[in-house]
């Protein structure tokens, strides 16, 4: 069964202290077995002629004693909580008082440490420490001298007196400072070994939220340029295989529109490899060092390099966070892929412009455009939505028939760099 002091809830420093005081209690228990034998021995007559005011001293020292050792027992090995044992440290001291009286004061200092030594190792505070040997030590000189005044009817001297008790004095201080020290120096190494521990473990799990969180991270930007492979390489090729099925259903009708369909087809291949690119390049952590107006520049190269589109624009400098600049980059694409599929769009004029909190983006084409009413947004314009709104932006279409299509789309400037929500 466990005891009742290893269930209190201490320190570590402390507890460790409580299992030495568990082992140390049979060393002092020896001591004081052993201090009392030859303090009765010292103090033993037989013939009754050491006495204390006309009463033999050892008929008080040997019983005394002997209740002094067998206190002690109880509560060294008995009592296990230290408020149970104050009655105790009460008995002590009395029995330490009558000592003095009844002997010469010899070894009476010793009793006083080992009961004292005891007491240190049971105390929590070091206020109750000093409040124990400052009341042990008045109690002694004032017992020792209400002795010396019994036995001599009167003082006599006082200084010598003192002289006599300073080396008892000096011993009680010495051991209490040396005791006490090394209880305060265990319990705060104790507490710097725990703090250092907990550390120690904190910064384990630092570590472990660290690599967690780079794991995590790893995923999000695989599934991201998964689903970027998906939504824009996957859906540009999808779209090349309808245009070159439809142009070999028109090339011996209408030659035209088949070259249209095709070249459409080109550069929406074109597109599609430049994606694929693009996630290789994030995949394998390479970093194409372009600005956002290189990569919209470059866009609109390879949309008129042998297609015989024109495109003018009006590109401003800006710098946005990455996932906003790949989102405008694909919503330029997708404006010229479905201006040359749906439109029949010849010529483009593009303008990206940098306002006070916002970046403002302008596609329009030369299509043959549609009514509002019949505007149908399918897979490519309602994500352009769905993105506009997860950067805090907006994005919005207009056409009428004859007069083309634009698309007009803001976003601020401001935001967190890891905001992509797909």
């Amino acid at each position: 069964m466990q005891r009742a002091w290893e269930k209190i809830n201490y320190g570590d420093a402390d507890r460790r202290l409580l299992i030495f005081h568990k082992y140390a209690r049979y060393f002092i228990f020896g001591a004081l077995l052993i201090a009392e034998i030859f303090l009765v021995a010292y103090n033993w007559d037989a013939d009754g002629d050491n006495c204390f005011a006309g009463f033999p001293a050892w008929y008080v020292v040997l019983p005394v004693a002997i209740l002094l050792a067998a206190e002690n027992a109880v509560k060294l090995f008995a009592v296990d909580r230290f408020n149970t044992r104050i009655a105790f440290y009460v008995l002590d001291v009395l029995s330490l008082l009558v000592l003095t009286m009844f002997t010469d004061g010899n070894l009476i200092s010793t009793l006083y440490v080992i009961i004292l030594t005891e007491f240190y190792l049971s105390q929590q505070k070091l206020s109750g420490s000093i409040a124990m040997v400052l009341s042990c030590i008045v109690l002694f000189f004032a017992t020792f001298t209400l002795s010396e005044f019994v036995r001599e009817g009167s003082l006599g001297n006082f200084m010598s007196l003192v002289t006599e008790m300073l080396g008892d004095l000096i011993l009680i201080l010495i051991h209490f400072l040396v005791i006490n020290f090394a209880i305060v120096f265990y319990r705060k190494n104790g507490e710097l070994i725990k703090k250092n521990a907990e550390l120690n473990e904190s910064n384990e799990k630092l570590q472990r939220a660290y690599r967690e969180l780079q794991e995590m991270t790893a995923l999000e930007e695989r599934q991201r340029i998964a689903k970027d492979i998906h939504d824009t390489a996957g859906h540009s090729i999808t779209t090349v295989i309808m245009q070159t099925e439809a142009a070999k259903l028109v090339v011996d009708t209408d030659p035209e529109d088949a070259k249209r369909k095709i070249a459409a087809a080109n550069l929406q291949a074109k597109h599609a490899l430049e994606e694929l690119r693009e996630s290789v390049h994030l995949l394998s952590g390479m970093q194409a060092g372009q600005t956002l107006k290189d990569m919209l520049l470059a866009i609109i190269h390879d949309s008129t390099d042998g297609t015989g589109i024109v495109i003018r624009y009006d590109i401003d400098d800006v710098k946005l966070w990455e996932a906003k600049e790949r989102f405008v980059c694909n919503t330029l694409k997708e404006g010229i892929s479905n201006g040359l599929r749906h439109g029949g769009a010849t010529a483009f004029y593009f303008e990206l412009k940098a306002r006070e909190n916002s970046v403002n983006f302008l596609l329009t084409d030369n299509g043959s455009g549609l009514e509002t009413s019949e505007l149908k947004e399918g897979f490519g314009l309602t994500s352009m939505h769905r993105r506009a709104e997860s950067f805090g932006g907006r994005v919005w279409f207009e056409t009428e028939p004859g007069e083309g299509f634009e698309i007009h789309l803001i976003l601020p400037q401001s935001g967190e760099q890891g905001e992509d929500h797909d």
